[in-house]
């Protein structure tokens, strides 16, 4: 019986701070971290022509925007925080969104931060020598019974985790200082990269590229195999486009705002992409890309003259900061979906009475990507991710089918431009990235499965307790 006089305690609940402009600048700075500055030398050793690694990009962009269209129906329906875990739990039950939001605690999102952080440090060391990733701290070889593990510290390391935790520390005390943050270095980096783009047009030493689709005579299967390696290196570059729903809770009008965001920012995102690529083979020939990894800066190099190091280190530092800041905003509104309902540990649940911000669930996941960062070893495992990252894709997109048969009076604001056929392109040719990533990294490929079949006894775990 309660007394007279007495409140029930309401929970803090996230609140709506994010608008239109503010949810764009999340994806669109997520998703331009390293990735533009450095996988067109790699595809051009599977793809020798300029013609098919450009229509490889518009590809990958128009893939994007079809995922992104129909994720943009799921997030208008259900504009709650966690996004894919939302539309995993209600289409397939609460297993599959739980999976998925072990693997990206596990390694995907928490590994894509170390990476992030462990990138800006490299490009941050070209001008603090110091505190680059080259500085070894600490090498030591450390014997547990009969086996002997050796382990490597550097103050690029170091640099990460300060970042990192910096980073936390500010999405912590507010989805005020988060947005601040990353607006101001989205504007700035897509600003830089968009003036590097003009001027090397206007006044660059280039001409413009041979855009043949074949010019070595390559056999097809060649090329397609080749083709369907360099999709796979543009899905790393768009990856993160998706991020956005995650923080679909605390977006203004999201019915409208995450639709718009979505589409807007994909289609931003394609154009910025494809003129870079045209630049650097208007800067280079076909046989000067191949094989190099740091090809921004040998294409403003050679479009400018002397050395552009320290601008494209500079650009890449900003880049890759704007990244892992909306990294983190983003990553830990999934877990705190998951300690909702009662699948993780219940504090992470909790939002902070003052910064309204889910705050032990973004300590959380700090300290675990800092020990990522710190044992260096997260590129394999987030490769193992990245695989089953795709099949999440799949199984979200699908999901479109399987909610309008299951909720068909579920208001649904904006619907699928294109539907059933744009969902069903998307399916199909992420399907494909996985035949082709299952046939020439196999082992990688069965990795990834392992790790998430991993999550399986620890839902039972979860669902006993619940």
């Amino acid at each position: 019986m309660k007394m007279l006089g007495t409140k029930e305690k309401i929970p803090v609940q996230l609140t709506r701070q994010l608008g239109l402009f503010d949810s764009s600048m999340v994806m669109v700075g997520i998703v331009i971290g390293s990735g533009i500055f450095l996988t067109t030398g790699i595809m051009a050793k599977y793809l020798p022509s300029a013609g098919l690694i450009l229509l490889a990009w518009i590809v990958g962009g128009l893939l994007t925007l079809a995922g992104a269209l129909t994720y943009a129906e799921l997030g208008a329906a259900m504009p709650e925080a966690g996004g894919q875990y939302v539309y995993l739990r209600e289409a397939y039950g609460h297993m599959a969104a739980f999976l998925f939001g072990w693997i990206l605690f596990l390694v995907y999102m928490t590994g894509g931060i170390a990476g992030l952080a462990l990138a800006f440090a490299e490009y941050f060391g070209h001008f603090f020598p110091g505190l680059s990733t080259n500085t070894i701290i600490l090498n030591q070889s450390i014997k547990i019974f009969h086996f002997s593990f050796h382990f490597t510290l550097s103050a690029g390391q170091i640099v990460g985790v300060a970042v990192i935790l910096l980073l936390s520390l500010f999405n912590f005390i507010g989805v005020g200082f988060g947005k601040i943050i990353q607006n101001v270095f989205t504007v700035f980096k897509v600003g830089i990269v968009a003036a590097i783009i003009i001027l090397g047009f206007a006044f660059g030493k280039g001409s413009h590229p041979d855009l043949t689709m074949n010019p070595g005579g390559l056999g097809l299967g060649t090329l397609f195999i080749g083709f369907g390696i360099s999709l796979v290196a543009v899905s790393w570059a768009f990856d993160g486009w998706n991020n956005v729903n995650f923080v679909a809770g605390e977006i203004k009008n999201p019915k409208r705002n995450l639709p718009l965001a979505l589409i807007l920012g994909t289609l931003g995102i394609t154009c910025l992409y494809v003129l870079t690529n045209y630049l650097y083979f208007y800067a280079l020939p076909i046989g000067e890309v191949t094989g190099v990894v740091r090809i921004a800066e040998k294409a403003t190099t050679a479009l400018f003259g002397g050395s552009t190091g320290a601008l494209i280190s500079a650009v890449v530092i900003i880049s890759t900061f704007g990244s892992l800041n909306g990294s983190i905003l983003t990553g830990p509104r999934v877990y705190y979906a998951m300690a909702k309902d009662r699948l993780f540990f219940q504090k992470v649940s909790q939002v902070h009475p003052r910064f309204r911000t889910p705050g032990f669930s973004i300590l959380i996941q700090a300290v675990w990507a800092s020990i990522l960062t710190l044992a260096g070893t997260f590129e394999q495992m987030f490769t193992f991710a990245m695989f089953i990252a795709i099949v999440f894709w799949i199984a979200a997109t699908a999901s479109v089918f399987t909610l309008r048969k299951k909720f068909p009076d579920l208001p649904r604001p904006y619907k699928t431009w294109g539907y059933p056929v744009v969902p069903i392109i998307f399916i199909i040719a992420s399907l494909g990235i996985l035949l082709n990533t299952l046939i020439e990294k196999p082992v990688e490929a069965l990795a990834g499965i392992f790790f998430t079949a991993l999550g399986i006894p620890v839902y039972y775990y979860w669902k006993r307790k619940r």
